[in-house]
């Protein structure tokens, strides 16, 4: 296209230098930090991997952090990738029904996290809630949501469902839109029903949206923090303390970096397996 790599370079470098001051450079810091230990004066001393070796063999607070997250990420990415799929398949047209419903189900992801945590919280409160309150109407028990074990996970995880589903939504109408009408007006010649041309046509075609929408969703929930910290603090008995948050508290709380570092770097660590494990089992293999 360009007869002349520099001007490449000249719209290319922008980029690459935003990309590595506000992202690999912070990485590199966080991993040098994790490898320091810093003392109640403030001085940082240089341990290796120590802060490695103590998450893993001694601090069972990290490992319950860590299967909390794992549990987490594995039921809501599939959920929401879902979700949001069946939502796009559904509204996959120029109707007016489906442009407004396009508005309704995206509304949420306009909101930011820390406003649809305090309004979740306030719905699900056990004893002053409007979900209690309407279960008690039709005689139904009331129920602990976020105060009880068993289900405060449960919570964050519909809660990012509802906020998170209309944006991915967008990205698979976008896909949906891409996918050439001939192909559909071919299968219906061939006289195939709805169901087949969804999964012969329609899925097979979303493989590269699938892609991407599941590597960074993936990505995103791994991160979360913000219901976390507004809402349950990590709480009931640790049910709900994701890495991220354990990160924060032993980086703002406890006031150490080596620690909160060296588990960002794990969570670094393990969004790249998933990532990695995601794109080979979603690769496309043909074009059209």
């Amino acid at each position: 296209m360009f007869r002349n790599n520099r001007v490449a370079w000249f719209f290319v470098i922008p980029a690459l230098s935003f990309l590595l001051l506000f992202k690999i450079w912070p990485i590199g810091v966080s991993f040098i930090e994790s490898l320091t230990m810093t003392s109640f004066t403030g001085k940082k001393t240089f341990v290796g991997f120590e802060n490695y070796t103590y998450l893993f063999k001694y601090d069972p607070v990290f490992w319950n952090s860590f299967w909390v997250t794992i549990v987490y990420s594995v039921i809501v990415n599939p959920l929401i990738v879902i979700s949001s799929l069946l939502m796009a398949l559904l509204l996959n047209g120029s109707h007016f029904f489906t442009r407004f419903f396009r508005t309704v189900f995206f509304l949420p992801t306009a909101i930011s996290f820390a406003v649809v945590s305090v309004i979740w919280m306030i719905v699900l409160d056990p004893y002053y809630g409007l979900a209690n309150s309407f279960l008690t109407l039709f005689g139904l028990k009331p129920q602990p949501f976020f105060s009880s074990t068993a289900q405060a996970l449960w919570g964050l995880i519909m809660l990012n469902v509802w906020r998170s589903s209309g944006y991915w939504m967008m990205y698979f109408l976008a896909g949906l839109q891409n996918i050439p009408e001939a192909l559909y007006e071919a299968a219906e010649i061939d006289g195939a029903s709805t169901l087949q041309k969804t999964f012969r046509i329609t899925l097979p075609l979303l493989t590269r949206t699938m892609s991407f929408v599941l590597v960074a969703n993936t990505a995103f929930n791994f991160l979360s923090f913000a219901p976390v910290y507004i809402i349950t603090k990590g709480g009931p008995i640790g049910s709900t303390n994701l890495l991220m948050y354990e990160s924060y508290k032993s980086a703002f709380v406890n006031l150490d970096m080596g620690r909160a570092s060296a588990i960002t770097s794990i969570l670094l660590a393990i969004i790249l397996v998933f990532s990695f494990v995601e794109l080979r089992l979603t690769r496309a293999k043909f074009d059209y």
